[in-house]
C-alpha cells in the first residue's frame, strides 16, 4: 500500500475542518477516556469506549485499527520520523500536534461509529478548548481533518457494514452449529477488507483436527472435565484466571496498551508508533482468524461433548447435560482471543525488542490486576484460560498461538517499524 501524500496551505484550514466536521447523536464515549498523558493515549481511550459500545470484541478491532493509523498519520505530519501509512500529509510551519491527533480521532469517529458520534463531539470540544486558539491550533485541525479523510477514503467500501447474515452448514460431526438464542458473532468480519494484505484467506491456517485421532481424544477430555460449568475439578485460581479474560478484550487490552506507553514513558510520536501498529496488526489478525472461522465451521466443545457418540472416536464419551463455563457463540477454530493476545504479543515483542515488559493488565470483571513479567506468561493464561472456561481445546489454543503471529510480524516489517531505532 502506497500512501497519498497530501500538502496543506494554512489558507485551506478553515474550508477544510468545516467540510469534515459531521457528528449525529449518540452516547457515551467521553466517560471513557482517561486522564490525557499526551493525545494519542488520550483520544486512544475515548475512541475504545465509543467503538466498543454495543459491539463485539473481534470487529471492535478494525475500527481500532482506522483511528490508530489517523492519528499516526496525523503525527507522523507534524511530528516527522514515521513514514505515513495511509495518507502523507505535508503539514504547515508550527502546526499544533494536539490539534492534530483530536481531529483526526474525531472525524473518523464520527463518521464510522456514528451511534457515539454525540459524545465524541463532546470530548472533542472540552478537548479543543484547552488548546489556545491561533494558528498553531487552526494548522493542526487541517492537518488531522485530511488524515482523517485519508484513513476514510482508504476504508471506502472495505465491506465492515455489510449485513451478512449467518448461514448454517449442513451439521453434522464437527460442524458448528448456535450455541446461542442470538445470531452467531460477527459473521461479517471474514469478508472485510484487510489493510495491509490482499485476500483475507492470506494467513488461513490449516485445519488442526482429525475426530478419530487419540489427540482430539485427549483434548475432548480436558476441557470435558475441567470446563464444565459446574466443575469440581476446576481450581478456583483456574476461575479466577478464565474469569479475569472475559472481559471485552479490546478494551481491557487497549488500556493495557496505554498504561504501558505511560511506565514507558513513550513520547507522542513514539505512542502513535506503538498503538498503530499494535491496533492494526490486531485488526488484520482479526480479519483473518474470523475469515478461517467461517470457513472451517468447527464445533465448539459444546456439541463436541454433548455429541460424542457421532464423532467416530471410541475415546470420546458423550455427555447431553454438559455446559461450559463461558459460551462463544461463533465457531471454535480459531480462536478469536488466541488471535488477539497474539497480535498484541508479537506487536509488543518486535516493538520493543524484547518479551519481558512488566506488562500490566486489569480486568473490570475480578476486579483485580497482573503484571506479566513476559509476554510468554501472558499467552500461556488465555490459552488455558480458554481451555479452563470450556470455550476451546488445547489444540486449537496452541495451533493458534503458534499461527497468528506472522500477520504482526509482517505489519511490523512493512509499515510501522521500517525506520525504528
Amino acid at each position: 500500500m502506497n500512501p497519498v501524500r497530501i500538502t496543506i496551505g494554512l489558507a485551506a484550514t478553515t474550508v477544510l475542518v468545516a467540510v469534515l466536521a459531521i457528528g449525529p447523536a449518540g452516547t457515551s464515549a467521553a466517560q471513557s477516556a482517561e486522564p490525557p498523558e499526551n493525545a494519542v493515549l488520550h483520544w486512544s481511550g475515548v475512541a475504545s469506549g465509543a467503538i466498543a459500545a454495543g459491539r463485539p470484541p473481534a470487529s471492535s478491532t478494525v475500527l481500532g485499527g482506522m483511528v490508530h493509523a489517523a492519528m499516526y498519520d496525523a503525527v507522523a505530519a507534524v511530528e516527522g520520523g514515521l513514514d505515513p501509512f495511509a495518507t502523507g500529509v505535508t503539514a504547515p510551519p508550527d502546526a499544533s500536534a494536539d490539534a492534530a491527533v483530536a481531529q483526526a480521532a474525531r472525524d473518523v469517529l464520527v463518521t464510522r461509529v456514528p451511534g457515539q458520534a454525540a459524545s465524541v463531539q463532546l470530548a472533542y470540544d472540552a478537548y479543543m478548548a484547552a488548546i489556545p486558539d491561533g494558528p498553531a491550533k487552526d494548522a493542526g485541525k487541517a492537518v488531522g481533518a485530511v488524515a482523517a479523510a485519508g484513513m476514510l477514503a482508504m476504508r471506502l467500501g472495505d465491506h465492515y457494514d455489510d449485513v451478512v447474515p449467518y448461514v448454517q452448514p449442513t451439521p453434522g460431526p464437527g460442524v458448528f452449529e448456535p450455541i446461542a438464542p442470538t445470531p452467531p458473532v460477527d459473521v461479517k468480519l471474514g469478508g472485510v477488507r484487510p489493510f495491509t494484505y490482499a485476500s483475507q484467506s492470506e494467513y488461513r491456517p490449516d485445519l488442526p483436527f482429525d475426530l478419530t485421532k487419540k489427540r482430539y481424544a485427549r483434548d475432548v477430555a480436558e476441557v470435558q472435565e475441567l470446563g464444565r460449568a459446574t466443575s469440581t475439578t476446576r481450581t478456583s485460581t483456574q476461575t479466577e484466571t478464565t474469569r479475569f479474560f472475559t472481559e471485552h478484550p479490546f478494551l481491557q487490552y487497549g488500556r493495557a496498551l496505554r498504561g504501558l506507553a505511560v511506565a514507558r514513558g513513550l513520547d507522542l510520536r513514539e505512542s502513535a508508533r506503538l498503538l498503530a501498529y499494535v491496533h492494526v496488526a490486531t485488526a488484520d489478525t482479526m480479519i483473518a482468524c474470523w475469515e478461517a472461522k467461517y470457513h472451517y465451521y468447527f464445533w465448539r466443545p459444546d456439541h463436541a461433548i454433548q455429541r460424542a457418540e457421532t464423532d467416530g472416536n471410541p475415546e470420546t464419551a458423550p455427555d447431553p447435560t454438559w455446559r461450559p463455563l463461558v459460551v462463544g457463540n461463533h465457531p471454535e477454530y480459531p480462536s478469536g482471543h488466541g488471535c488477539t493476545t497474539a497480535a498484541l504479543a508479537e506487536s509488543l515483542h518486535n516493538y520493543f525488542g524484547t518479551k519481558r515488559l512488566g506488562l500490566v493488565i486489569s480486568s473490570t470483571v475480578t476486579g483485580t490486576t497482573r503484571t506479566y513479567e513476559s509476554l510468554d506468561d501472558l499467552v500461556a493464561d488465555v490459552e488455558n484460560a480458554r481451555v479452563w472456561g470450556g470455550l476451546h481445546f488445547r489444540t486449537t489454543m496452541e495451533k493458534t498461538m503458534k499461527h497468528f503471529p506472522q500477520i504482526a510480524r509482517d505489519v511490523g516489517k512493512h509499515h510501522f517499524l521500517k525506520n525504528k531505532d
